[in-house]
Parts: C-alpha cells; sequence; structure tokens
C-alpha cells in the first residue's frame, strides 16, 4: 500500500477517535436539567417553607410557592384507609398532639391511623413552642395535608406554579404506594408527556416535563418508580451508614463518644470512591436523572449530615450526565460552599434565602405572604 494512503488512513482514524471522544463527553448539567424540564439550579423547599411556618402544612407550602419556590418537597405516607399524604417522620409525636388526642396509640406508626384520625390532630401548634420567636396563633390547629391538598396548593397562584418533588417515604411499610402515585397524579394531570417542555418562562415548572420529580433512598423503590412512571424524573437520595453507602467506620453513634449526631455524622465518610460510586452507578442504571446527597452544615446544626458533596462526587456523578441536587441547608456560607462545590439545586428550609441568594426576589416578604395567605 502506498506510503500516502497509509497516512490517509492513519489520519481518517485519529479523526474518528476524536469524533467519538467528543461523542462521548457527557451533556452539561445545565443541559441536562433543561431536557428534564428542571431550573438549574433549582429551589427545593424542604417540607415547605418550614423555618418559617410548621413543616408540610397549609402555611409552609403556601408560603414556599408564593415566595417562588421551584418545587415543594413532601415526604409520601399511607394513611391506614389507603389515603396518600404529606408528614415527614413515622412517628406522630414531634409534630401533632397525638399523646393527648390518642395516648394509648401514641407511639404508633402514622399509617395505623386512618385520614380522619389524623386530620383530628393539630399539626401547628408544636411549631409555636419550639420556636416562640417565628409563633402564629393561626399555625395552631393547622391539619396534615393529603397529597390531594398539597397538589391543590401548588396549582392554587396563577404567577407561580411550582412543581413537586416527592419522596417514598419508608416504602416497604406501604406496599405499593409507587402506583399508588402513579394513579393519582395521573388523575390530577400531573404526569406530562414525555416531550413536553416548560411553558412560558424557566420558572413554570408546574406546567413542564419536570412538574413532579420522584425521589427515594431505596434502590428497590427507585426501580419501582422507574417501572411505573418511566417519563418522570427520578433522584437517588444518598446517605452514609450500613445499609446505605458503606461507611468507613462501623461504630454507632452511641458507642461514639459524640455529644451530638451532628458531629457524628460530620466524621462519617464513604468506605471508599468505589463505595460512593456504586450508589451513583445504580442511581445510573435504575433511569435516576440524578442524586440527591447529604450535606455538612456549617454550624453542625439540626439536619447537619455527611458530606457527600465534595467536588470529586459531584465530577462523578455529573460525569454520568447527571444531577446532583443536595439536602439540607439554610444559609449563605453553606450554599455558597455547595455551589462552589458544583452542585445544581438544593433543598432548603429557607426557601426565601436561597431565592434571595440565586438574586430572585420574590414577590413579598416572608411576613407579609403569611399574612396574605391568612396566617
Amino acid at each position: 500500500m502506498p506510503a500516502h494512503f497509509s497516512q490517509n488512513a492513519l489520519l481518517l482514524s485519529l479523526l474518528l477517535g476524536v469524533g467519538q471522544l467528543q461523542a462521548a463527553e457527557p451533556a452539561s448539567p445545565k443541559a441536562v436539567a433543561t431536557a428534564n424540564g428542571i431550573p438549574h439550579p433549582a429551589v427545593i423547599a424542604h417540607r415547605g417553607a418550614s423555618f418559617d411556618a410548621p413543616e408540610s402544612t397549609a402555611a409552609a407550602y403556601k408560603l414556599a410557592r408564593d415566595l417562588g419556590a421551584d418545587y415543594l418537597e413532601l415526604d409520601l405516607q399511607r394513611s391506614k384507609d389507603g389515603v396518600l399524604f404529606a408528614l415527614h417522620d413515622d412517628n406522630l409525636q414531634r409534630t401533632t398532639d397525638v399523646a393527648s388526642k390518642f395516648p394509648e396509640r401514641k407511639n404508633s406508626p402514622a399509617n395505623e391511623f386512618t385520614l380522619a384520625e389524623l386530620k383530628s390532630l393539630d399539626a401547628g401548634s408544636w411549631f409555636n413552642t419550639a420556636y416562640p420567636d417565628r409563633a402564629r396563633p393561626a399555625y395552631a390547629g393547622l391539619q396534615i395535608l393529603t397529597l390531594d391538598e398539597v397538589i391543590d396548593i401548588a396549582q392554587g397562584n396563577p404567577r407561580h406554579k411550582p412543581g413537586l418533588y416527592i419522596e417514598t417515604k419508608e416504602p416497604k411499610q406501604f406496599p405499593g404506594i409507587e402506583r399508588d402515585l402513579k394513579d393519582k397524579l395521573q388523575d390530577r394531570g400531573w404526569l406530562s408527556p414525555a416531550g413536553s417542555k416548560l411553558a412560558k418562562s424557566e420558572l413554570a415548572v408546574g406546567q413542564g416535563k419536570g412538574k413532579v420529580v420522584l425521589q427515594t433512598f431505596e434502590k428497590s423503590s427507585l426501580q419501582k418508580l422507574q417501572e411505573e412512571m418511566p417519563q418522570v424524573p427520578k433522584i437517588l437520595l444518598l446517605w452514609v451508614a450500613e445499609g446505605s453507602i458503606e461507611p468507613q467506620s462501623k461504630v454507632k453513634f452511641a458507642d461514639s463518644g459524640d455529644q451530638d449526631k451532628a458531629t457524628f455524622y460530620a466524621r462519617q465518610q464513604p468506605k471508599d470512591n468505589a463505595a460512593f460510586e456504586q450508589w451513583v452507578d445504580f442511581a445510573k442504571a435504575s433511569g435516576a436523572i440524578g442524586t440527591g446527597p447529604s450535606a455538612t452544615r456549617s454550624d453542625l446544626g439540626d439536619q447537619s449530615y455527611s458530606n457527600l458533596v465534595q467536588p470529586w462526587m459531584n465530577r462523578y456523578t455529573h460525569d454520568l450526565g447527571m444531577l446532583v441536587h443536595v439536602y439540607t441547608l439554610d444559609d449563605d456560607v453553606d450554599f455558597k460552599s455547595v455551589m462552589d462545590a458544583g452542585v445544581d439545586g438544593i433543598f432548603t428550609n429557607r426557601a426565601s434565602e436561597l431565592l434571595s441568594y440565586y438574586k430572585r426576589p420574590a414577590t413579598g416578604t416572608v411576613a407579609q405572604l403569611l399574612e396574605l395567605n391568612g396566617f
């Protein structure tokens, strides 16, 4: 073969190789978010605006909506009589008056109560006691909300319709909850066709493909959510512990000598890089479009956990073409830290602060919006 033919063949093979390398480059996180109808960076109101109002109540969700949060986040459970409702804890004692209303059942799981029993509980007064500086008389008597009621709130402001960011909470307690959720979202018109785009503006989340994001800590629930709703964006939540990402140390908090859990969590690390990567790989293989890792708060306060948003971790996730939505941060110093590390959205109890950090001004102050909504 003449020399110039072999040189041309070599050049062609090199060009093809470069083309293949370029084709293999993952989409940018912003492009991934846009393709899924998810704002970038995303403001995810954790249990609503739960710093300023009782978590998972109408006050917290209406405030988050009217501030302009992209998503109302909720933990999904199912009542004894089969109704889907929003509550974080398995037990009702922290956020209701179950001990006085049903003293003999105060330690029972929430799913052992009927909807009527759940609705009879005061889910707001505890907040006034715990946070007297943020107390409001109208919080007393607030009720636990059904998923239907949260959807009504999300649809209730014509100027801004946030999406829903729904966690299947302890899904093994609720066999079939993934199908129940699909049926409810379908009934309410919240399962958009796969090709639908964001409507009107980038912030019209509740009208586009990304109007619902599904999240879970459970691998099996992620797979079931993918089977039931393959077109809906999904997030695998990440946690360091036995049964989740394998930790370096097997010492439990009770044996650690640490005075508080935040200090204990701050020292928890994955056993090695592979222990972290395995969970991200599983998320990708199971249809998730991103992960929801924990973060360590600078003040080591409540909701401060292991630091799973180290830059190398975010790079690994991004290299797989996936997003990183971190939980749960409330202060500018932490917002800056995780954004610098490369995250694509933040779960926050203080939607007002995160919106301000992103230079997305709210339509009013927290106090003004609460009062407009009757609180």
